[in-house]
């Protein structure tokens, strides 16, 4: 195990803790967003599994503060039945992750986010009733991603942000699904015998500036200015994105 002097001085750290105070500032005007701006960041820097056991270890703590009111504003029993499809799903994609090569996974996050965002800015509308089926459906394919990506939101950005629900409630569900999503990855990576304090420490290292940005991230959001807020989350969301392609070395 490394001591967390010899993991202050791990090359690359600063890219990473960049990578979180900017993947906090969209995950607390969006609600979304930290695996998508945090593991292109990450993954340029540790292997695969210490990327999202970080993203987990940090993820857990940040966006705490908003669970009082997403759970005022969302949909919790949504979340759950959502969060069973996640739970049946998630061990078969953490199988194809820790077989998985570090340059082919930062492959798979970025494209699979660039994806993701191009759906998004399609102006793809979904009109039909989220039922039961939908939402559990949906929840199992964010389940797959997040064991193979670290990604278990995108599938759920989508159909959210694709409804006709307000921003303020996709906001809401969004952080009640995320963090249902950490506390199922983080036993699943136990029982699978990947967990380590190595990247749980730089996860907690990576604590403090994504609270921070957190913070700053809340306290811009404006459910009046909801196509504004989408628009940054896009554009950042697409950068980090195509930063954490291998083809930059």
């Amino acid at each position: 195990m490394h001591t967390l002097t010899e993991l202050v001085q791990l090359p690359g750290l600063w890219w990473l803790l960049l990578g979180a105070a900017i993947a906090g500032i969209v995950r607390g005007f969006t609600g979304f967003g930290t695996a998508m701006v945090y593991l292109p960041f990450a993954s340029a820097v540790v292997s695969p599994v210490t990327a999202l056991v970080s993203l987990i270890s940090m993820d857990i703590f940040g966006p705490l503060p908003m669970v009082p009111s997403a759970l005022r504003k969302g949909q919790p029993r949504d979340i759950v039945l959502m969060g069973l499809g996640l739970v049946i799903m998630l061990p078969v994609g953490l199988w194809f992750l820790v077989r998985m090569e570090s340059d082919t996974y930062r492959y798979v996050v970025s494209v699979t986010t660039l994806i993701c965002v191009m759906v998004l800015l399609s102006g793809l509308r979904y009109r039909g009733q989220l039922s039961k089926g939908v939402i559990a459906a949906t929840g199992g394919l964010g389940g797959f991603l997040g064991g193979v990506a670290g990604l278990p939101g995108p599938p759920v950005t989508v159909l959210y942000m694709a409804s006709s629900l307000p921003a303020e409630t996709v906001r809401a569900n969004m952080i009640l699904y995320l963090i249902l999503a950490d506390l199922a990855i983080f036993p699943v990576l136990g029982m699978q015998g990947v967990l380590g304090w190595e990247p749980i420490l730089i996860g907690l290292l990576a604590l403090l500036p994504y609270m921070a940005g957190t913070a700053v991230g809340a306290a811009l959001f404006d459910p009046a200015k909801e196509n504004l807020y989408r628009a940054a989350a896009f554009v950042v969301i697409t950068v980090s994105a195509l930063t954490g392609l291998p083809l930059w070395g």
